[in-house]
């Protein structure tokens, strides 16, 4: 009796361990992630705008079909990205994952308070090779440190209603998603 407890005790505990290792493994060994996906449809450090979701033929799993939705497939190795998103009139979220579909940062037009929400992505490095500027406050200019160079931004916007997603596609067509070929603009210090 003992020898069948044993044995039953160690298969439970065996089944859950070989669940769990699968379970946290697959994210990284599965080949059609959200990134890789997109590749084919997308250009880096671009605006796509995805189609609208189709219960057949959608580019990613649980689209909300309310939602207008745009990714910018980035890549840092040339340098910092500035992006820039329209508000549409409902809502517009900007949400941003590394290569291996980990989210790191989400803003929306609420939090961003404005009419565009505007913002610096770079690598830690890139920002710390930034100069300091004492008149420049974080809410004068949104830098968001990516843990990666590669990674998408997944612009969303809302249409409450059927008629109002021409609306909300026009908002994320007018985002950009472009590599900053300028130097960060430093102030000339005042003389004394």
């Amino acid at each position: 009796m003992i020898r069948v407890l044993f044995a039953i005790v160690g298969g439970i505990l065996l089944g859950g361990i070989v669940h769990l290792v699968s379970v946290l493994a697959l994210p990284r060994i599965a080949s059609q992630d959200a990134y890789s996906r997109l590749t084919t449809i997308t250009t880096p450090n671009a605006v796509t705008q995805l189609p609208l979701a189709d219960p057949g033929h959608s580019p990613m799993p649980f689209m909300d079909p309310a939602f207008a939705v745009a990714v910018c497939r980035y890549d840092l190795s040339g340098g910092s990205i500035k992006l820039t998103v329209p508000v549409s009139q409902a809502y517009t979220s900007v949400s941003f994952y590394t290569r291996s579909d980990v989210a790191y940062y989400a803003i929306n037009d609420r939090s961003a308070g404005r009419k565009v929400i505007e913002l610096n992505l770079m690598t830690e490095a890139q920002h710390a090779e930034l100069p300091e500027e004492e008149d420049v406050t974080a809410a004068d200019r949104l830098i968001i440190d990516s843990p990666s160079t590669t990674g998408l931004i997944v612009l969303k916007a809302l249409a409450p209603e059927p008629g109002m997603m021409e609306q909300a596609k026009a908002s994320l067509a007018a985002a950009k998603c472009r590599l900053q070929t300028e130097p960060p603009m430093v102030k000339p210090e005042a003389k004394r």
